[in-house]
């Protein structure tokens, strides 16, 4: 645990298999040595990319005009640095995330030590999946459905990937994905 967040690396491959380099050192140190209200504060002193990438809290307006309530459950797979995870965790009963880096999962969990309705799995998705539940509100893909092809090991990654996640929806359930633009 940090702080009320629960980090489970049970799938953890023992490396991260992804990383932006020394900047999450850096963001890391933020996050652990501040409170989520001095990131203005310190993203402006920064003046950095990265810095303002990863904490800036306007990348949650993507999510914010959901309706979403406490009685939701929600999968955020590619949650990274917790980006959008605090505004689902003030949003939602429960958020489950998933990312494969345990820098990026630390990260997030420290940005979001107070909630406590924020499990991070860390690991594969193909390998966390198995053991996750059917019955999501909404399943979150945030700059991460690009990324399939690279994790899904198939022929068809894209079709494959919707299939998989669309099995941990409820019925009823919806799917929010926005890529980058590059």
């Amino acid at each position: 645990k940090i702080g009320k967040v629960t980090l489970d690396k049970k799938f953890y491959p023992g490396k991260d298999l992804y990383s932006d380099g020394v900047i999450e050192d850096e963001i890391l140190t933020i996050v652990k040595n501040n409170e989520v209200s001095a990131f203005d504060r310190i993203i402006e002193e920064k003046a950095n990319w990265p810095v303002l990438y990863h904490l800036s809290e306007k990348r949650a307006n993507i999510i914010e005009w959901l309706p979403i309530d406490k009685s939701m459950k929600v999968l955020e797979v590619g949650s990274g640095m917790g980006a959008i995870t605090g505004t689902l965790a003030k949003k939602a009963g429960s958020v489950t995330c998933n990312d494969l880096s345990l820098k990026r999962s630390t990260i997030n969990a420290f940005r979001n030590k107070d909630a406590d309705n924020v499990l991070i799995h860390v690991g594969n998705f193909k390998d966390v999946e198995k053991t996750l539940p059917n019955d999501f509100d909404y399943i979150f893909l945030i700059g991460v459905f690009e990324y399939a092809q690279g994790y899904m090991g198939s022929d068809t990654p894209y079709e494959d990937f919707l299939t998989i996640l669309k099995a941990h929806l409820k019925p009823e359930g919806r799917m929010v994905i926005a890529i980058e633009n590059l």
